[in-house]
């Protein structure tokens, strides 16, 4: 049975993986929140405030927050939807894309320096155990507070 460590343990290594991918990325002025944003934005591409927050499970005012700090330093533009003017889509910018590619070099580094030493397949083998966790626990119905 797990031991209620593991999520002391998930946490503190997204904390270190974040931390190691700021350092290695400074030069890029690129947080690592701004990091995952940009990086949904290059994935699915452009979309309103309030799916952001969705998928970074933030409150919308971070993320309005941090899309004014990101619009500031030229990441991304705040666009208006061709569907519905009263939505603007957060849109990266041409700096976002040329950087995209090397900061997805920083990050893969991070990871291989995060595995330096494991089995070779173990990302594969942890990032299909906390698949099947996500899993597991999004199948399940909600459940009230005690």
């Amino acid at each position: 049975m797990p031991k209620a460590r593991l999520s002391y343990v998930l946490h503190d290594a997204s904390r270190a993986v974040r931390r190691r991918f700021e350092t290695r990325a400074a030069h890029l002025n690129l947080t690592s929140s701004q990091w995952r944003l940009l990086a949904m934005l290059m994935r699915d591409g452009p979309m309103p405030q309030a799916r952001l927050a969705e998928l970074l499970e933030i409150e919308p005012i971070s993320v309005s927050r941090l899309v004014d700090r990101m619009a500031q330093a030229n990441w991304v533009s705040r666009t208006v939807s061709s569907v519905d003017r009263r939505v603007r889509l957060i849109t990266p910018t041409h700096k976002a894309e040329t950087t995209f590619n090397e900061a997805s070099e920083i990050a893969d580094q991070v990871y291989a320096e995060a595995f330096a030493g494991m089995p070779e397949n173990s990302y594969d083998a942890l990032i299909a155990m906390l698949e099947h966790m996500i899993g597991n626990l999004n199948a399940l119905p909600p459940t009230p507070d005690p």
